[in-house]
């Protein structure tokens, strides 16, 4: 008995440790709208892709979290921008992988630093720049502009 191989399916690989089945995703298609003429009025060009982050078996709880704390519950991306659908279809495939990678990417702590000498004398000398400037426009003005 020969037994093939079973289908791949197809995924949307957002990092290397997070890989969304494309079924997990609903599309919606819909005229896009503005000028165009006919094509615009007939075709359905405008994609919009909606993931649910709260729902979805292929995240793990600390990417969850994660997601859920960034994003929200639900991801929703509209493309709109090419006459075709599926170039729209595209686009907003790759703007939910980036949406989602930046969302996961950890940002490094912020730790506060006291100024430095040279920001200091930076900022005292453009204060005293400013002040002269405002002391030669009100030497400028005559006594009857008071």
């Amino acid at each position: 008995m020969d037994l093939a191989p079973p289908e791949p399916r197809a995924v949307l690989r957002v990092t290397r440790s997070l890989a969304i089945p494309l079924d997990e995703l609903r599309w919606h298609f819909s005229a896009s709208g503005g000028p165009g003429g006919q094509h615009a009025n007939k075709a359905s060009t405008r994609v919009e892709v909606v993931f649910d982050v709260a729902s979805s078996p292929s995240l793990g709880p600390r990417q969850r979290a994660r997601l859920l704390e960034e994003v929200g519950p639900v991801v929703r991306i509209v493309a709109r921008e090419h006459r075709s659908q599926a170039m729209n279809r595209e686009e907003a495939v790759r703007r939910l992988a980036a949406r989602l990678a930046d969302a996961l990417r950890t940002r490094p702590v912020r730790r506060a630093t006291a100024p430095t000498a040279a920001s200091r004398a930076r900022r005292l000398e453009d204060k005293r720049r400013q002040g002269e400037r405002k002391q030669d426009r009100a030497r400028a003005r005559s006594p009857e502009q008071w």
